[in-house]
């Protein structure tokens, strides 16, 4: 894990102890600092009695405290732990803040930090893989699911890949990265702010935490990010902010595992950030073609009768699920869950590429009333149906894939178990199938 001694002597707070929360624990108290933790769930308290003090930050005094560590998952516009330690002046912070601050006693090192509201997860695998390529000391954290404080320190010269949410950036104030990628914008986890603008200028605070010399790159396929690049390029040199071109990018048809016009972008700005670390053409072109997809985003989780089954359970809102629907011409989708939205005007750009919708889930009734009029559509119900009926319709040269635009909720404990049950399935009805 990482330690600093930065934390030595001081007191803490930390309210909410699942990955991120244990691993600040953890950082925390082999520092030499002072923690007291909670968590609503017994189980959890007791993976650090003994430890910690174990009392809730919101019925206690504050006084002399140097931070509440919160869970990002905490809704700080409702949460009333916000006020509480305002009340006290203690600052509110994340475990990514204490990485921030702890990176002065690490080994010289680089940060890389991607948001964006889709393809964060891939683009940060996607940067991570290339940077082991080249050879260099790596290790990835963040929103992806590994807490960056549980991760070994590494030697000099070692790079940190993160991948960050609005609500991480929003519990960061010292994170001066040396390379921070944006994406791509649309709406998205907006009961957690001030409409949409809010959502942009949480993203944006990345860019601003940022020193001089330190590197920008943007992607380019929506007009809100293209305006916070501009803004950013104006307080910049010459150099320091890019918008890549993913036109400009050749070769994705030898990539296997990133394919769709957004890949294209997710690989652009993982070039851009490959050659501002200095590594060579010839080491990147290589770890494009040999990258392998994460788990639940564009899986490839069989193939039978020249037909693919792709797993996207990722993709729990529309404007995640498109540009899966992009990146094949003739897709048999399975959809529904519980819906962030009630419209999926974001695919609509690719509806083109749909044989047939097989809709399942709280949001199927009403996703099959919208597609109806445009598509065969059948009305599942339940993910073992849909992949059934799918795999009957499918020919050759098709793709049967499980991207549903909503959240699993309604059905699975996760997006991981839905991914799972699709992958699962697939499996043995081609196993039936070849035995029949």
């Amino acid at each position: 894990m990482i330690t600093s001694p930065a934390f030595a002597g001081k007191r803490y707070a930390v309210l909410g102890l699942a990955r991120s929360g244990l691993a600040s624990v953890d950082t925390l108290l082999a520092s030499g600092a002072d923690v007291t933790a909670w968590d609503g769930r017994e189980d959890a308290r007791a993976a650090v009695e003994g430890r910690a003090t174990i009392a809730d930050p919101l019925t206690i005094d504050l006084t002399g405290f140097d931070g509440v560590v919160v869970s990002p998952g905490v809704p700080l516009n409702r949460h009333p732990i916000a006020a509480h330690a305002g009340s006290f002046d203690v600052p509110i912070i994340g475990d990514i803040e204490l990485f921030a601050q702890a990176r002065a006693s690490l080994p010289p090192h680089k940060v890389v930090a991607i948001t964006g509201t889709n393809g964060k997860s891939t683009t940060t695998s996607l940067v991570h893989h290339i940077v082991r390529a080249a050879g260099l000391p790596t290790e990835m954290g963040g929103n992806i699911g590994l807490p960056i404080l549980g991760q070994p320190p590494l030697p000099e010269g070692g790079v940190y890949v993160l991948e960050l949410s609005s609500y991480q950036i929003d519990l960061t104030y010292s994170l001066h990265a040396d390379l921070a990628a944006f994406i791509n914008l649309s709406p998205d986890h907006l009961d957690r702010y001030d409409g949409y603008e809010g959502y942009a200028a949480s993203k944006a605070r990345l860019f601003q935490m940022q020193q001089a010399g330190q590197f920008a790159v943007f992607g380019c396929g929506d007009e809100d990010t293209r305006r916070i690049a501009a803004e950013i390029a104006m307080q910049r040199p010459a150099g320091d902010v890019a918008v890549v071109d993913p036109a400009a990018l050749t070769g994705q048809a030898d990539w296997p595992s990133l394919q769709g016009p957004h890949n294209l972008q997710n690989a652009a700005i993982a070039v851009a950030i490959a050659q501002r670390l200095g590594i060579a053409e010839p080491v990147w072109r290589a770890a494009l073609a040999s990258f392998v997809g994460l788990p639940h985003r564009m899986e490839r989780v069989g193939e039978a009768n020249g037909v693919l089954f792709i797993n996207d359970s990722k993709a729990t809102n529309p404007a995640s699920t498109a540009p899966a629907l992009g990146a094949w011409p003739r897709v048999h989708w399975i959809l529904g869950g519980l819906p962030k939205s009630d419209d999926l005007d974001a695919c609509a750009p690719y509806f083109s590429h749909v044989v047939q919708a097989y809709t399942i889930g709280e949001a199927g009734p009403r996703f099959a009333d919208i597609l109806e009029p445009l598509m065969p559509v059948q009305r599942s119900e339940m993910l073992c149906d849909a992949v059934r009926q799918a795999m009957d319709a499918a020919e050759p040269g098709d793709v049967v894939m499980l991207s549903p635009a909503c959240a699993s909720f309604d059905q699975f404990r996760d997006f991981e178990a839905r991914g799972d049950a699709f992958r699962q399935i697939v499996t043995a009805l081609i196993e039936e199938r070849k035995s029949a």
